[in-house]
C-alpha cells in the first residue's frame, strides 16, 4: 500500500468521521493502544457486531443519519450503518479502513423482510475492510450474535486475517447467503450510487419520497 493509499484510508471523511469526540471515545474505550493493532481490530469488530443490534427496519437514509457518530446515539443499526462505524473507530485508532458493498441474496431471509423488499436480494449490503499485517481483510459485523441465535445460524467471527463474510451455507447444509453483485471499495460512503441502487432495485419503496422528504426522514420502514 503506497502512503497515498495511507493517507486516503486513515482520514476522516464525511460519513466516516473518526475524528468526532463520540467516534473518538468509542474507539480508544474498546481498543486501548496497549493493544496490538490486530487486537484492536477485533476488539472493535466484535464491539461493533453485539453492541449494536442489526435492524434494517428503521433505515434512515438521510445522508447525517448515515455517520458513524449518529450511529452511537442508539443501540441499533443495519449493515451499512454498522460497517461505517467499524471503518471509523478503525481510523479513530490508526488502522486503515475503507468499505465494501455488494448485493446479497439472502435464502433464508425473515418473511416480513421480503414481504418489505419484494425479493430475497438485499441490495448495496455494507462491510468494511481493514488493513492488518499488511493486507486488506474484509469483516462484516451485520448480524449481532443474539440474531444468528434466533435464525439459527453460526455468527461471523474476526480473527484479523482471514475475511469474515457471510457464509455460503448454514451448518445443516441449507443455502445462507450468496453474493450476485459487486460494487468495490470506497474511501467513504459512496451516497449517490447507494440511493441509485436503492431506486433501481426497490423503486416502491421510493413511491412517497416528497412527503417522507418534507418530514426530513427518509425510512425504508416506517414504524407504523
Amino acid at each position: 500500500m503506497t502512503p497515498i493509499a495511507d493517507e486516503i484510508y486513515l482520514l476522516p471523511t464525511e460519513f466516516i468521521d473518526s475524528d468526532h469526540s463520540l467516534v473518538q471515545a468509542f474507539a480508544h474505550q474498546h481498543a486501548p493502544a496497549s493493544l496490538s493493532p490486530l487486537a484492536q481490530a477485533q476488539a472493535l469488530y466484535y464491539a461493533v457486531r453485539d453492541g449494536f443490534r442489526y435492524e434494517p427496519y428503521q433505515a434512515d437514509l438521510r445522508r447525517e443519519a448515515l455517520k458513524a457518530s449518529h450511529l452511537l446515539g442508539r443501540n441499533y443499526g443495519y449493515c451499512i450503518e454498522k460497517a461505517i462505524l467499524l471503518a471509523a473507530a478503525a481510523r479513530a485508532v490508526g488502522i486503515p479502513s475503507r468499505l465494501g458493498f455488494g448485493n446479497v441474496r439472502n435464502h433464508i431471509a425473515t418473511e416480513k423482510l421480503e414481504e418489505k423488499l419484494q425479493t430475497n436480494v438485499m441490495v448495496f449490503h455494507g462491510y468494511t475492510e481493514l488493513f492488518l499485517e499488511n493486507k486488506w481483510v474484509k469483516a462484516t459485523p451485520a448480524f449481532n450474535q443474539s440474531l444468528c441465535e434466533r435464525l439459527r445460524v453460526m455468527p461471523l467471527e474476526f480473527d484479523g486475517q482471514s475475511d469474515s463474510v457471510f457464509q455460503e451455507f448454514t451448518p445443516n447444509g441449507q443455502k445462507h447467503m450468496e453474493y450476485v453483485h459487486e460494487y468495490g471499495t470506497f474511501a467513504d460512503m459512496p451516497y449517490d450510487l447507494y440511493i441509485q441502487s436503492l431506486q433501481t432495485h426497490y423503486p416502491h419503496l421510493f413511491a412517497n419520497r416528497v412527503e417522507l422528504e418534507h418530514y426530513g426522514l427518509f425510512s425504508l420502514f416506517p414504524s407504523k
